[in-house]
């Protein structure tokens, strides 16, 4: 194994993974410097998700490696892995996932309670969070008593509450009407500026990409494009498995 370059954050080589008897990722290799937005984009069933999977170690690639902060997570045990996402990682699901008999700060709160962290500063921080992302107001209310757009809020809010190393958010927006995307995707990646976080970011939508510091394309499970944002530093470029 050779050690990634110190200063990405995350480092994958050459992942192979198959889902179905199919690949899904095939050659796979990138890295994600440290404060760094990075946008994985491509069309449904490309292997944006998977991708994502690999790099928070929710899923072991059939072949290849993934590293953060130079420590090999693909040698790592399951129980390793999963205390690395708690403590270091933030996800987003496209669908909100909350413990329905938890209400809104609770839920948002849920990783900070986890760790330990007494429930009145656990509470401040996340309706803190929540009042960003207004919907402060919906603080007390449980999960059926909220519209759809306000449960993803409530997801969003608990994936930044212990402002990880990392967030991986893949299509964050997805259940969001197009009027209340920009908001809360400029809520998403000011906090992740602000606060220094590592963003992964896999999105079908050009406006959402356009946000991030660099954009990586998959295609059929392969990498087939590179570029910077017009607010980024060099050119586009094309690069090939």
């Amino acid at each position: 194994m050779v050690a990634p370059p110190d200063n990405d954050v995350l480092w994958a080589r050459a992942l192979h993974v198959s889902r179905n008897g199919s690949p899904a990722l095939t050659g796979v290799s990138l890295g994600v410097q440290d404060g760094e937005i990075l946008a994985v984009t491509g069309p449904r069933g490309s292997g944006k998700t998977t991708l994502l999977q690999c790099l928070s170690g929710q899923l072991v690639a059939r072949q290849g490696e993934v590293w953060f902060n130079s420590t090999p997570v693909h040698t790592m045990g399951p129980l390793t892995r999963e205390r690395l996402r708690r403590d270091r990682f933030g996800w987003i699901d496209p669908e909100p996932h909350l413990v329905p008999e938890l209400n809104a700060w609770e839920n948002a709160a849920l990783p900070l309670l986890l760790r330990g962290y007494a429930n009145r500063p656990s509470r401040k921080v996340a309706v803190e969070w929540l009042e960003r992302l207004d919907v402060g107001d919906c603080a007390r209310k449980r999960p059926h008593a909220l519209t759809q757009a306000e449960r993803q809020r409530v997801a969003i809010t608990r994936a930044l509450v212990t402002e990880p190393t990392v967030i991986f958010a893949d299509e964050p927006t997805a259940p969001l009407h197009r009027a209340d995307r920009t908001h809360v995707l400029r809520t998403l990646t000011t906090a992740a500026r602000t606060h220094g976080i590592t963003m992964v970011l896999a999105t079908h939508d050009d406006a959402v990409a356009a946000l991030a510091d660099r954009t990586v394309s998959l295609l059929d499970g392969r990498r087939v494009h590179a570029a910077r944002t017009p607010d980024g530093e060099g050119a586009a470029c094309s690069l090939s498995v």
